[in-house]
């Protein structure tokens, strides 16, 4: 069984998003948040495997309740599905640096939203190609302080290869047919270079990708 925990200050979208979970019969809301300080509550006292997070939510926001998930050891089982909208587009990228598994825009579809949850459930994140270079697009040149990634010379060159094509967008099938390997080994390269980085999942291996600078967003003209 899936546990989720859903956090957002709209208790009309808690409830939409409720209604839509109770019938799927591997997933169980466990908890409900309307701001962020009572999502990390809920997180560190039921560890549910997912937290449906709103960005925008009284007493701290989902950004920095993300960011405290994401630094607790002890919930390092617990994944979070950031919670956004197009006009919002600018918080995804800090999300994903705080330690999301992916994101959500608000009036995504029904079968998508129970997608993403067993997807990030199982450990993987929820970054579509699409919304991969969207983010390189237009945040991943944010300068951030601090020195390149050392971990990046305990990576192979094929890990290195990996990683730069997970940054990409690519899946492990796409990664494979670039490559001339199997999907297993291309999750396995994937797999030991999160080991070796630190990484908690892909959606973390995309933003050390670019904030070690082994591979540089695309400038615009």
């Amino acid at each position: 069984m899936i546990t989720v925990v859903l956090a957002d200050d709209q208790p009309l979208i808690r409830a939409g998003l409720r209604a839509l979970l109770h019938f799927e019969s591997d997933i169980e809301v466990v908890g409900e948040a309307a701001d962020g300080l009572r999502a990390l509550e809920l997180a560190a006292t039921l560890k549910p495997d997912v937290v449906i997070m709103d960005v925008r939510m009284p007493e701290i926001d989902g950004i920095e309740a993300t960011r405290r998930i994401a630094g607790n050891p002890a919930l390092d089982d617990v994944r979070v599905i950031i919670l956004t909208t197009f006009e919002l587009d600018e918080y995804v990228f800090q999300g994903l640096r705080a330690g999301a598994s992916g994101f959500l825009v608000k009036d995504t579809e029904p079968a998508v939203l129970l997608q993403a949850i067993r997807v990030v459930a199982e450990g993987d994140a929820l970054l579509t190609p699409g919304v991969t270079r969207r983010l390189i697009d237009e945040y991943a040149a944010i300068p951030v302080d601090g020195p390149a990634s050392p971990e990046l010379d305990l990576l192979t060159a094929r890990e290195r290869e990996v990683v730069t094509l997970v940054a990409a967008g690519l899946s492990n099938q796409g990664i494979a047919e670039r490559m001339g390997i199997t999907q297993a080994t291309a999750k396995t390269h994937a797999s030991r270079a999160m080991i070796k980085l630190g990484a908690r999942d892909r959606a973390q291996l995309v933003v050390i990708a670019y904030e070690s600078g082994l591979v540089t967003p695309r400038r615009r003209p």
